[in-house]
């Protein structure tokens, strides 16, 4: 899997969380949390990103993405439940990561591309149900913004 990063370039899962862990070694006694989440675009063929944000609370972050193609996928259901399902790999594969460097303390939280607003608040319950049942936090709209914002930038 490959991730890009505005300011590294193309970087594999293990340099950027090579570059994860540089981060929070720059002020390793602020509080961090680990982000993921997933947005789609569909035109032709469904666009699917996942963004990865390392969050330095009150003082900013870094993030990486991952951008797949698809083929066209009209059901907003079927979207949802596929991006929430790349947000969790990339958790699990993240999450195996954190245990073996010793950073297992580390918040980890999904976000998910949903909210109490528009045709998505049908969803709500059953894909915050599949994350935390994953063993993640899970964050919805207005507070999901790393689907809702930084993924949701590369989907164009």
């Amino acid at each position: 899997m490959v991730f890009e990063s505005p300011s590294k370039g193309r970087l594999t899962l293990e340099s950027m969380f090579g570059e994860l862990l540089g981060y929070i070694a720059e002020a390793p006694n602020d509080r961090y949390k680990l982000i993921i989440g997933s947005d789609s675009h569909t035109r032709h063929e469904t666009v699917f990103v996942t963004a990865v944000v390392i969050h330095r609370l009150g003082k900013g972050g870094r993030y990486f993405f991952n951008k797949s193609h698809r083929r066209a996928i009209k059901s907003l259901r079927q979207k949802i439940m596929y991006e929430t399902s790349l947000s969790l790999n990339v958790a699990a594969q993240l999450t195996a990561l954190l245990e073996k460097s010793g950073r297992a303390d580390l918040d980890v939280e999904i976000h998910i591309d949903v909210g109490q607003q528009g045709d998505t608040k049908e969803l709500i319950r059953e894909i915050v149900g599949m994350v935390t049942g994953s063993g993640y936090h899970a964050a919805i709209k207005p507070y999901s913004f790393g689907a809702s914002k930084v993924a949701d930038k590369y989907t164009k």
